[in-house]
């Protein structure tokens, strides 16, 4: 069963293959198994081109995360028309609480992205915040909408 999350609501395209639930990826153009973690980022994905109008065109998803530790892969960054990293997001299931083992695990990965807007989400609760430098930053309310 899907749950309701508390992002507005976009239809998603669903099929079932096999006996396996699978979920329309716009980014990637293909369908993949639908997790609980996979409905929190198909979702927030809808949320930030319909709601937000970021472009499909600069999200990079599962992303190896050049630096890390092998096999680490960011859920989702946006970049600019440059290819640099803008925002990068975090996506949790929505029974997985946001802790501040999720905000260290975003803050590890930045290290190698240098985006200057970072998102955790389980799709019920949603932080943003934004890099004043390298040591600080402060909490939004709300992700900003796309500036080109």
């Amino acid at each position: 069963m899907l749950v309701k999350l508390n992002l507005p609501m976009h239809p998603q395209r669903l099929k079932q293959d096999n006996g396996k639930q699978l979920i329309f990826c716009w980014v990637r153009k293909k369908f993949l198994i639908l997790t609980p973690e996979e409905w929190v980022r198909q979702n927030l994905i809808s949320s930030l081109q319909y709601e937000l109008s970021y472009p499909l065109s600069l999200m990079k998803i599962e992303r190896q995360v050049k630096g890390g530790a092998r096999n680490k892969r960011a859920d989702l960054i946006i970049c600019n028309t440059q290819g640099e990293a803008q925002v990068l997001i975090e996506c949790k299931a929505p029974n997985e609480k946001l802790n501040k083992e999720t905000f260290f695990q975003v803050g590890r990965y930045n290290r190698y992205i240098n985006a200057p807007l970072l998102v955790i989400s389980n799709g019920l609760e949603h932080f943003c915040c934004e890099l004043t430098d390298k040591n600080d930053f402060r909490f939004l309310e709300a992700i900003p909408a796309y500036i080109k």
